[in-house]
């Protein structure tokens, strides 16, 4: 049984609650009744979400300042508060199921949860439900894009290799999480090295952790991922710095299943609304990223 960190207030602690196996917080309405603001939205909610008051959103709570969680396991980051602000205006509980990332889209599509929030780009690959080489591989999802992120490269402190760009990579070793869309960057740059007579070595790890261990042991030069998790990890880290610019900035967006327009097109005004009401801006300060602070909700936006 995990901890949360709860909004104050009778209101909000009348509705705390806790469920085995997963981590909730807390977006019940301080209000009620007929005048309670949140019930247009809530009635735009899918049956089975407003019959039991709770949204279950998925997130691999490994990746700080995005997705993390503290040593009682209570989820942190810029998702978490989001989805707590979601919450609120949706009038709902917003469960957080803490999972792998690569089990992240396969859960959603066997129903285990109802949307995904954990730092995902918006692709084609991922809405078509493609492999790299097109091939269609699932049903593919749909997101409300709510934020908007580019790739960055850490490596040792001091860049002992002069590691700037992806072409820096030629010839050596890098380190990244599976199933990111920094893989499929990274793909496309084998290709790229072994043109150029340089092969590129990747090793793929389940967890972007494990993926910087390998840089801070030397047995990578690099580690590629979200910017605003590369800043957070070199100044948090001595051993780390980021290197160059961003790379393809593209925007996050809460994957939610084919097929679940209902609950997409709620989700897409319950982001409007936060971004509205102000909550939105005050979470990105609280976690220094206004820099990917988007203006409204887009639906499959992404490139």
């Amino acid at each position: 049984m995990h901890g949360t960190t709860l909004p104050t207030g009778p209101a909000a602690r009348a509705c705390a609650a806790l469920a085995a196996g997963s981590l909730l917080v807390t977006g019940c309405s301080s209000t009620a009744g007929s005048k309670d603001p949140t019930a247009a939205l809530r009635s735009q909610l899918p049956a089975p979400v407003k019959s039991a008051g709770v949204l279950k959103i998925a997130s691999d709570l490994t990746y700080a300042p995005v997705d993390y969680k503290d040593a009682n396991g209570t989820p942190l980051g810029l998702d978490p508060d989001l989805a707590l602000e979601l919450g609120k205006v949706l009038g709902v509980k917003v469960q957080i199921v803490d999972t792998p990332f690569d089990k992240l889209i396969p859960g959603l599509q066997e129903k285990k949860f109802d949307a995904v929030m954990s730092a995902l780009t918006d692709s084609r690959q991922r809405r078509d439900g493609t492999d790299e080489n097109g091939k269609v591989i699932n049903p593919g999802v749909d997101f409300v894009d709510y934020f908007i992120a580019g790739t960055s490269i850490l490596v040792g402190k001091g860049n002992p290799k002069g590691i700037k760009t992806l072409d820096d990579f030629c010839g050596h070793t890098v380190a990244l999480q599976r199933g990111t869309t920094q893989a499929e960057i990274v793909n496309h740059q084998v290709t790229a090295c072994e043109r150029s007579g340089k092969p590129l070595t990747v090793h793929y790890s389940d967890s972007d952790d494990l993926a910087r261990a390998e840089v801070a042991a030397g047995r990578a030069v690099a580690d590629l991922n979200d910017f605003p998790v590369a800043v957070y990890a070199a100044k948090n880290d001595a051993k780390f710095e980021v290197a160059g610019a961003q790379q393809q900035p593209e925007p996050y967006g809460i994957g939610v299943a084919k097929g679940n327009q209902q609950l997409r097109d709620a989700l897409a005004k319950a982001v409007d609304q936060v971004i509205r009401n102000g909550s939105y801006d005050t979470v990105l300060t609280k976690w220094g990223l206004t820099a990917g602070a988007a203006q409204n909700a887009v639906v499959n936006g992404g490139d």
